[in-house]
């Protein structure tokens, strides 16, 4: 079995950061790609930023030059650096790995975290 652990939410003021961990562990037999998502109330699941194992990354434009996303291979990890956060920010966000595990490595799936709360408010 695989598991996605996020940590490092929280609540934090207007222009303030947080750092966002996902630890993946289990059966994994090769990560493709890690990323993470985030859902506000009412609204749909959005990318926020994504990397993969080539170390190319991907962010959503809301997000450009505020959030940095990157990964440590060795531990399976990925994080999400965010600084200058704005109220619009706050979501609940998950993390995402498209991985191959040694029960079957034909095709990657994709796995998801629990969600982590982040909340920006004065």
């Amino acid at each position: 079995q695989v598991q996605l652990v996020e940590s490092g939410g929280g609540l934090v003021q207007p222009g303030g950061s947080l750092r966002l961990s996902c630890a993946a562990s289990g059966n994994i037999f090769s990560i493709y790609a890690m990323g993470w998502y985030r859902q506000a109330p009412g609204q749909e699941r959005e990318l926020v930023a994504s990397t993969t194992s080539g170390d190319s990354t991907n962010y959503a434009d809301s997000v450009k030059g505020r959030f940095t996303i990157s990964r440590d291979n060795a531990k399976n990890t990925v994080y999400l650096q965010m600084n200058s956060l704005k109220p619009e920010d706050t979501a609940v966000y998950y993390c995402n790995a498209a991985l191959l595990t040694y029960d079957d490595y034909s095709s990657f799936k994709a796995y998801w975290g629990q969600g982590t709360q982040v909340f920006v408010s004065s």
